[in-house]
C-alpha cells in the first residue's frame, strides 16, 4: 500500500533508534571522541592543559564510555575552561568540588557572550 506508515524512508529520522540508522551509528561516539582527541592534540591540550593541572592525557574513547561519571565531569569543565581562555575570554578554572551546576552555568554564559 502506497504512503503507509513505518515503510522504509517514510519515517522521520528523529523517530529512529539505532538500529535504524545502519550497524555504524552505534560506533558514531567512538568516532566522534577520536576526531576530538586530534583537536586537542593540535592546540597543544596535553603541555598547555594537562600538565598545568597535574592530570593524564585522554584516551581515544574517554568521553565516549561512562567509565568515572565525576572524573570526566571535572576533565570536561577543565577542558571547557582552558579552550575559553585559549579563546581570548578569562575564565576561572573549576576546582573538582564545586557546585557542579554552578559550574555548567558559568560555562555555558561565557560561551552565550562569544
Amino acid at each position: 500500500e502506497e504512503g503507509a506508515p513505518g515503510r522504509r524512508g517514510e519515517r522521520e529520522r528523529s523517530d529512529e533508534g539505532p538500529a535504524e540508522r545502519g550497524p555504524g551509528a552505534a560506533f558514531h561516539m567512538f568516532v566522534l571522541m577520536e576526531d576530538l582527541l586530534d583537536k586537542l592534540k593540535l592546540l597543544s591540550y596535553e603541555e598547555e592543559a594537562l600538565r598545568r593541572h597535574n592530570m593524564r592525557p585522554l584516551s581515544r574513547h574517554y568521553f565516549a564510555l561512562p567509565t568515572n561519571p565525576g572524573e570526566q565531569f571535572f576533565m570536561f569543565c577543565t577542558l571547557a575552561a582552558w579552550l575559553i581562555s585559549k579563546a581570548g575570554h578569562p575564565f576561572e578554572q573549576p576546582r573538582e568540588y564545586d557546585d557542579p551546576n554552578a559550574v555548567i552555568s558559568n560555562v555555558l554564559s561565557e560561551l552565550r557572550s562569544f
